[in-house]
């Protein structure tokens, strides 16, 4: 009997099953989306809803099978992803009592309260586990002790959102490093949890699973879910990872000095070394890997593809009627337009989002400028452009921080996930940064590197690095000289713009798009 894998991706926007042949090929896929509630009690509040959406993530294991025409015991091996900093609380019992999505960001006054207990606590934390109190699982936890203290004594166990997945397939509590680090609990050095973090933070000391690799067999799904769901009982549960890492490995970057820039609705800059490599100035963020003799230099650039869609549903009306009316692309209508408009968009910049300080993370207002009134040059096209650009060129100050912490940075990355459907947006990228770009055949990688870690827990395949055979390149995008030498001086200025806005944004003059809780 030919045999399959299953990968389940639990992202911000829905949950998605999807089923691989054993040559990785995708033969089937079941999307349900959801939404993450917000709780008007508290201010930045947002809540996941664990019965719903348990609910929704069983409805696409059965219509994914359905989809390939497959019966459950032709499931080899399953293995899990999600968007990272969710997490969920469990009771005794194994009942899940609080969960948190990964937009929320109600934990302001904690973070406060932390940083006037200690002075040097962030630090602390940051050397330990790679990551601030900007977005781990800390100030959160501390929330819930504060406000619903009846759940805090009530909590034995808690895991990140890939991790439930695996305790509703198998029954058991567990965490991996790749999502478990970004909670700021686990030491990024050990890739275990830190007790040291734990007691100075003021957390419980006993709520933490054990922490199992990437690529390792958890248990067999339960009698009661494979009733449930149609799976067999004999079904291997693997540990996957979080959606970046996964998605770095079904890139096949998964090796020392490699790079990948995930392009969605956040960009993500991920750099690989052997290891953790902890920034002293504490601009990076620092994540395990999915491979255990791995970690990640993250930098990320917030909004870039909501910004596409903001600026899609406020002026081109026009673009998707016309999209609607011959089976297009709205971007791909936009991107047609924008190749028209030179370098440097006429001069115009923009700024959504500010290159990464990880210790004091804020983006300023966003704008437009040093636009004039000549319709021919300043329309619709040319401001299009500039938010191409205005990604590409935070991610030119990202790399000029890796640069600049180790020295050197790869000559060619890895372009994945939406944005890199846009061929105009890819040789941008490639121009402003100046390294070639390599676009690979599937774009949306994060599924895949789930089922690559199936694999491994089966003995499909040897190691995550080996998978990289199964990653096709489709396009290759190589730097323009002319036009790296004009993004180098287009850079300088953009950054005088970012600076004062973000002057003008913590004077008050203007409102900040986001500040970290605690800023």
């Amino acid at each position: 009997m030919k045999q399959y894998l299953m990968a389940i991706d639990a992202g911000t926007g829905s949950v998605r099953t999807v089923i691989f042949d054993q040559s990785f090929k995708q033969i089937s896929v079941a999307q349900k989306e959801w939404t993450h509630k917000e709780d008007p009690r508290y201010e930045g509040a947002i809540d996941f809803d664990v019965a719903h959406n348990t609910k929704l993530l069983f409805e696409t294991i059965h219509e994914a099978l359905e989809n390939a025409g497959l019966k459950g015991n032709e499931i080899a091996a399953i293995s899990t992803t999600s968007m990272r900093e969710a997490f969920v609380l469990y009771n005794k019992a194994g009942q899940e009592i609080w969960a948190v999505s990964n937009v929320d960001s109600r934990a302001s006054k904690e973070v406060y309260a932390l940083k006037a207990f200690s002075e040097t606590i962030e630090e602390d934390v940051y050397k330990a586990s790679g990551q601030t109190f900007a977005l781990g699982a800390i100030p959160r936890l501390l929330w819930v002790k504060n406000n619903l203290p009846e759940v805090y004594a009530e909590t034995a166990s808690m895991t990140m959102l890939n991790d439930w997945i695996i305790y509703k397939l198998t029954g058991i509590l567990s965490v991996e490093p790749s999502n478990g680090s970004t909670t700021g609990i686990l030491n990024t050095h050990k890739r275990q949890w830190d007790p040291k973090i734990i007691e100075s933070c003021g957390l419980k000391k006993t709520m933490y699973p054990p922490v199992y690799e990437s690529g390792t067999v958890v248990g067999l799904i339960t009698k009661e879910i494979a009733t449930l769901t149609g799976l067999s009982p004999n079904c291997k549960v693997v540990v996957g990872g979080g959606d970046v890492q996964m998605g770095c490995v079904g890139l096949g970057v998964t090796g020392s000095n490699q790079a990948a820039l995930l392009g969605g609705s956040f960009w993500q800059l991920e750099y690989n070394t052997a290891a953790p490599h902890i920034d002293e100035k504490g601009l990076i963020r620092v994540n395990c890997h999915a491979t255990p003799d791995m970690w990640q230099q993250e930098l990320i650039t917030f909004y870039p593809g909501l910004v596409m869609r903001w600026f899609r549903d406020a002026f081109c009306d026009c673009e998707v009627e016309t999209a609607k009316a011959t089976g297009q692309n709205v971007y791909d209508i936009l991107n047609e337009k924008a190749k028209a408009i030179p370098v440097g968009a006429y001069g115009v910049m923009c700024s959504f989002s500010s290159v990464m300080d990880y210790k004091n993370w804020r983006h300023p207002s966003p704008c437009f400028t040093n636009f004039g009134i000549d319709p021919e040059k300043y329309n619709k096209a040319t401001f299009y452009r500039s938010i191409l650009e205005n990604a590409a060129l935070v991610t030119l100050g990202h790399k000029k921080i890796i640069e600049e912490c180790f020295g050197h940075f790869p000559e060619t990355i890895t372009f994945a996930s939406g944005a890199s459907n846009s061929p105009l947006w890819c040789q941008i990228v490639a121009d402003v940064l100046g390294v070639t770009v390599q676009v690979p055949v599937i774009k949306e990688s994060t599924a895949l590197g789930a089922a690559f870690c199936a694999a491994v827990g089966i003995g499909w395949l040897e190691t995550l690095e080996s998978a990289k055979e199964y990653v096709l390149i489709e396009n290759t995008f190589t730097p323009h000289t002319e036009n790296h030498e004009k993004y180098q001086i287009i850079y300088e200025n953009w950054k005088k713009l970012s600076n004062a806005q973000q002057e003008n944004s913590d004077a008050g003059f203007l409102t900040h798009m986001w500040r970290a809780p605690g800023i």
